[in-house]
């Protein structure tokens, strides 16, 4: 292509119209409703969304994601039980979802002798995502986590994930998973892990809501957003800069 000036201001349209088409497309993956949206707009971009505490948990989200979208932070404050309202499901109380979604913390001490088979773990997790690194897809992640740590009560381990789906079906697709691929977890190394656990769901999910550590707090910079929506506009944005480069 020619770099006279007319070249160049056509790339710059180009670019521009780009800008504005991934930012579109972003918007409508999480846009709110068409009233709310007029409301939203009226309030200051910079403004973070606070929830209030004395909601119940689908009227609070619900209420949070109508209130904007993608574009305005979000935070939410949570009573010390991680939820506002007792509300049971499956296996015991609904969590809600909050603007960094679903999730949780998971603190449990490790059996003595166990840290470097936990550490060595970690690398079977990452050698498995580098053969297939859809393997974990099942699980709706965002982010996983883990920690192992002393403070002066024997050696701890914790797991933090953020994921798509509720607290009771990420652990039953964990179970799942693992089941189908042959991998064993590394929660085998935890004090109080059931030996059956692999035929025995409920017993997983107990665990993991006995060692759970609900947050009071939960910030989303692009609140209430899935990772496949996240997925969805990088992949539009690659194909416009692919385009745009193939224009010069």
């Amino acid at each position: 292509m020619s770099k006279d000036q007319p070249a160049s201001t056509t790339r710059r349209d180009f670019l521009g119209a780009a800008t504005v088409a991934t930012a579109a497309t972003a918007a409508t993956l999480t846009a709110p409703h068409t009233a709310d949206a007029q409301n939203a707009d009226t309030q200051p971009a910079s403004r973070t969304r606070v929830a209030q505490a004395g909601t119940p948990a689908a009227a609070q989200a619900a209420a949070a994601q109508r209130a904007g979208d993608w574009r305005k932070p979000a935070a939410m404050s949570l009573p010390k039980e991680g939820y506002f309202k007792l509300e049971q499901g499956r296996y015991g109380p609904i969590f809600p979802r909050t603007p960094a979604n679903f999730g949780f913390t998971v603190i449990v001490k490790v059996k003595p002798g166990r840290e470097q088979a936990i550490r060595d773990y970690g690398k079977t997790i990452e050698q498995a995502v580098k053969d297939a690194p859809n393997v974990l897809a099942p699980l709706k992640l965002h982010y996983l986590r883990w920690v192992l740590f002393d403070v002066g009560s024997g050696l701890h381990f914790m797991y933090q994930g953020i994921f798509d789906t509720d607290f009771d079906k990420y652990v039953e697709d964990a179970v799942a998973l693992f089941n189908s691929t042959g991998i064993t977890t590394v929660f085998v190394n935890l004090e109080g892990w059931p030996d059956d656990w692999r035929t025995n769901t409920a017993a997983v999910i107990k665990f993991f809501r006995d060692h759970q550590r609900p947050s009071f707090l939960e910030y989303g910079e692009y609140p209430y957003v899935s990772a496949d929506e996240v997925k969805k506009s990088l992949a539009v944005k690659s194909a416009l800069s692919t385009m745009l480069d193939q224009m010069q």
